[in-house]
């Protein structure tokens, strides 16, 4: 497998990271957003591209003792600094890649990507995997708690490496979950918030181009 070139630079902003969020408003906006998507205490959520584990502790008080987190990053650096913040038993972290997840089939109920949708080189590939781990009735989510135009101006004067990992409008994202056999259920696409949220319907099977 080809290492992705992006690798280095997160395990080089790993430590810092942190100090650069405003962890208490964070932490309050996924809370909203959780509530928002109607997260079960019973649920196995799918945190891709996982980081540090934000999402990760601010979703824990939200799962019962049946709940789980399978988070995932291609930073060992970074999954490093998130289990030295969670040490959950609910929690499993893998050094993994967003086409190659290492999950069975049909095993999640629900799939977040929390500030991480533009790193996927091959969001098609990207999108069968989603497909192959969800459950029938299971949702996906693209949240940014930022405006793309913000995310993608902080992309534009960071390192070359994820300079071109450009957010691209709700609209031109959502017709890709359609062409890989998802049902998008909600676009938010404004100064505050960037959001997409698709399901797997129960039979529904990927659509020609």
């Amino acid at each position: 497998m080809t290492p992705n070139p992006r690798q280095p630079f997160f395990d080089a902003i790993a430590t810092a990271w942190d100090g650069w969020q405003d962890m208490p408003g964070q932490t309050a906006k996924l809370g909203a957003a959780f509530r928002h998507f109607g997260i079960q205490p019973s649920e196995t959520v799918l945190d891709i591209g996982c980081g540090t584990g934000n999402l990760v502790q601010a979703l824990l008080p939200v799962l019962g003792a049946e709940g789980a987190i399978v988070a995932l990053d291609i930073s060992p650096v970074m999954l490093a600094q998130a289990r030295l913040k969670i040490a959950d038993p609910r929690v499993t972290w893998h050094e993994a890649a967003a086409d190659r997840i290492p999950m069975p089939d049909a095993s999640c109920d629900r799939i977040i990507c929390f500030a991480s949708w533009p790193h996927f080189e091959n969001p098609s590939d990207v999108l069968n995997e989603f497909r192959r781990v969800l459950r029938d009735g299971g949702h996906v989510h693209i949240l940014h708690l930022i405006s793309k135009e913000e995310v993608n101006r902080i992309h534009a004067s960071a390192h070359p490496s994820v300079r071109a990992d450009h957010l691209a409008p709700a609209s031109e994202v959502a017709p890709l979950f359609t062409r890989a056999g998802f049902t998008v259920l909600e676009t938010v696409d404004d100064d505050d918030r960037y959001l997409l949220t698709a399901t797997k319907l129960e039979g529904e099977r990927p659509r020609e181009p």
